[in-house]
């Protein structure tokens, strides 16, 4: 697998790690309101999904973290497996959000332009 591979893999990860942060906990702070399309007093309302998309978030950190460690490590097949089943999962999932809330474009192209870069460089 290339280095810009793994580097992006890296970079995608510390992304997801803070996404975590502002979803899970953060997502009280009135600035984030226009990330998630909420409004003042929302937050109640909406702290079931919030959490629970932060921790997906954070598991998919950890996916990309510990298939570059397998790759750095001699598990190559293992390691390109996670990191490529990652990168389509987040691809894809950048799909649904754009058919499900057109207004998320811009989250849109956050989560699935980097995953289908990455994609494409570790399928080469």
């Amino acid at each position: 697998m290339s280095t810009a591979a793994q580097i992006l893999a890296v970079v995608i990860a510390a992304t997801l790690v803070m996404v975590w942060v502002m979803e899970s906990f953060l997502y009280r702070q009135p600035r984030l309101y226009p990330l998630f399309l909420t409004k003042p007093g929302d937050y109640d309302a909406v702290r079931l999904w919030t959490v629970n998309l932060g921790f997906y978030n954070l598991t998919t950190a950890v996916a990309l973290l510990a298939g570059v460690v397998l790759v750095q490590t001699d598990h190559l097949p293992q390691g390109e497996a996670l990191i490529i089943f990652t990168a389509a999962q987040h691809t894809f999932l950048a799909v649904v959000l754009v058919f499900t809330e057109r207004r998320l474009w811009l989250n849109t192209l956050l989560e699935g332009v980097p995953a289908a870069i990455l994609l494409a460089l570790a399928l080469n």
